[in-house]
Formats: C-alpha cells, sequence, structure tokens
C-alpha cells in the first residue's frame, strides 16, 4: 500500500480533488438477480459492518465473504461471520505474512507493527491457529493463502511456499474451499497445488493469469474469481481470461477496499459495488446481466457451501 502525503499551502482546488478521491462512490443501479461478493475486507473498510451489509443490500448484493490475512483478522473474521447471517468466513495467513513470521518485520509494514524473527517454529504455530479456526462452521474457507512474487523477495519464498502447503493440507482436513492468492506466481502456485493436490474445491481469488492459464484452471476445475481491475484499461488480458473461463466456474469480488472498479479507480472500494464490475464480466462473456448474476450466485454459494 503505497503512502500519501499532502503538500502544505496547496491550493483549495487541489483539496477539493483529495476529498472527492476520497470519497465513496455514489451506489450503482441494484441487480435483479442477488449475488455475493465472494472476497471482502470488511476490517480495512470505514464504517460499520452493519452499514456494509445495509449498503451491498441494497443493491442486491446480499451475501459477502469476509477473508482473513493474519491470526487476528482471521478471528475477527470468524467472529464477524458469526454474528451476521450474511457474512462467511475464511481464514489464513497471507503469502506476505509467512516471512514476516519467518524473518521478522522490522520496518513494522504489517498491522502488527515491527516484529522479530520467529523461524518456522512461529510460522507453525500460527498455522496451528488458522487449523482450529478453519474447523468452525461459519468458516468456509481456508485463504488467502498462496505465493506472492511481487511484495516478497527470494528471501522468503520459502517461508511462502511452506505456509502455502499447510494451508492446503487444512483446506482438505476440513473440507474447505481453498482460496488463492497468486501474484507473479502463476507457474510455482500451479505446480505446488499438484504436488500436494489440490483440494475438492479451489478459488484464484483476484484472477490474475492469463487466458491460457485460465483453461488450464477449467480443465482442473480451478475457480476464478474477477475483482474491479477487469475494468481497467490496461486489463485486456484479464478480459481475455474471463471470456475463455466457464460460466460454471466464475466468481465475482470486491477484494474491497482496493480494486475499484472503473469509472471510480482510487477511490474506495466496498462490497455495494459489486454491480459495476458484475455488468462489466456480463459484457465482456456477451450474456446477460441476469444470466451472470445467476450464475455467479450458484457459484458461490456452492464454493462455500451456503
Amino acid at each position: 500500500m503505497a503512502k500519501t502525503t499532502s503538500t502544505p499551502g496547496g491550493s483549495g482546488k487541489a483539496s477539493g480533488a483529495q476529498k472527492e478521491k476520497n470519497a465513496p462512490p455514489p451506489p450503482p443501479e441494484p441487480l435483479r438477480v442477488p449475488v455475493a461478493d465472494s472476497h471482502t475486507h470488511l476490517d480495512m473498510q470505514p464504517g460499520t459492518v452493519e452499514e456494509a451489509l445495509a449498503k451491498a443490500a441494497s443493491v442486491g448484493v446480499t451475501t459477502v465473504v469476509q477473508v482473513g490475512c493474519d491470526l487476528a483478522g482471521s478471528r475477527w473474521a470468524a467472529e464477524t461471520a458469526a454474528a451476521h447471517g450474511s457474512v462467511w468466513a475464511t481464514v489464513a495467513l497471507h503469502p506476505n505474512e509467512a516471512p514476516r513470521i519467518v524473518l521478522g518485520d522490522p520496518d513494522g509494514w504489517s498491522r502488527q507493527g515491527a516484529r522479530q524473527p520467529g523461524g518456522d517454529a512461529a510460522l507453525d504455530a500460527a498455522l496451528d491457529q488458522i487449523a482450529a479456526l478453519a474447523a468452525l462452521p461459519q468458516v468456509r474457507g481456508v485463504g488467502e493463502t498462496g505465493l506472492d512474487y511481487f511484495r516478497t523477495g527470494p528471501d522468503g519464498m520459502a517461508a511462502q511456499e511452506r505456509s502455502f502447503r499447510r494451508h492446503i493440507a487444512i483446506a482438505k482436513e476440513h473440507g474447505k474451499a481453498l482460496v488463492i492468492h497468486d501474484r507473479e506466481a502463476h507457474d510455482d502456485v500451479l505446480r505446488v497445488l499438484a504436488e500436494e493436490g489440490a483440494p475438492d474445491t479451489v478459488v484464484f481469488h483476484c484472477y490474475s493469469g492469463d487466458a491460457a492459464m485460465a483453461k488450464v484452471c477449467a480443465e482442473r476445475g480451478y475457480y476464478m474469481s474477477f475483482a474491479g481491475n477487469v475494468t481497467f484499461k490496461n486489463a485486456q488480458p484479464l478480459r481475455d481470461a474471463l471470456a475463455v473461463a466457464p460460466l460454471d466456474l466464475v466468481l465475482v469480488e470486491t477484494d474491497a477496499p482496493f480494486l475499484t472498479p472503473v469509472p471510480y479507480r482510487g477511490r474506495p472500494n466496498a462490497p455495494y459495488l459489486i454491480p459495476l464490475t458484475l455488468r462489466a464480466m456480463a459484457e465482456v462473456k456477451g450474456v446477460p446481466e441476469d444470466t451472470l448474476a445467476t450464475a455467479v450466485a450458484a457459484n458461490t454459494a456452492r464454493v462455500f457451501g451456503y
């Protein structure tokens, strides 16, 4: 996440532009067929959970999957899902969290602040806690886990892969969906899944591969979840992948507060903006909005077992 700074003595016009950038986009036209946001981070969004759920429901987004990225966030996800009937949880250590546990985080980049190196023993202990959370009935997925070669360098790859393999085992042990974060690591993610034996249900969250990879995922029965970046001008490879992805293996997500769809790119994202992404996806697929919404709703319910 990039840090932002303000310039002292800036013009009122610049201040107004900044306020607009930080302002929530207006609600889109409601969907006629209700759908789910298959991947969101309510704990990183302003306002209350109740407000976010009500705003989403008002435009036809009636279910959300709250995703854990670390121990604290995974506990929060499980607690929030237990308290709200329209929320389901997934739990995991994000791929970038594993190296921080093993190697330390002296700069305090993560939400936990600065941390000392804990080694493999600390990672295994954290994964044991994830496994315990995964057994809870309101927890319907293990993720987001996987590999991220964008933010973590070669020194952290071993920790990431160790963590990924254990998450695969946890998902299979508890019969839960495996939710994958794959950033600039396509070949190795597919390799580890093949080596470990994939769980029955695998979701590539914020799908980032090309059309060729989408065909591989389809052959293996992996679900592909598309986020607001599928609407970005430079995202033609994502649209090509969506075009070849089978309708029964497609999900939609926000990954909020990130990846806000066009025309509000750069402003805060939230589950209520799902209709914008879904309508863009329907155009790429060449199907009516209601057809895609019906498929996405059924797919998400099948993936997360609700």
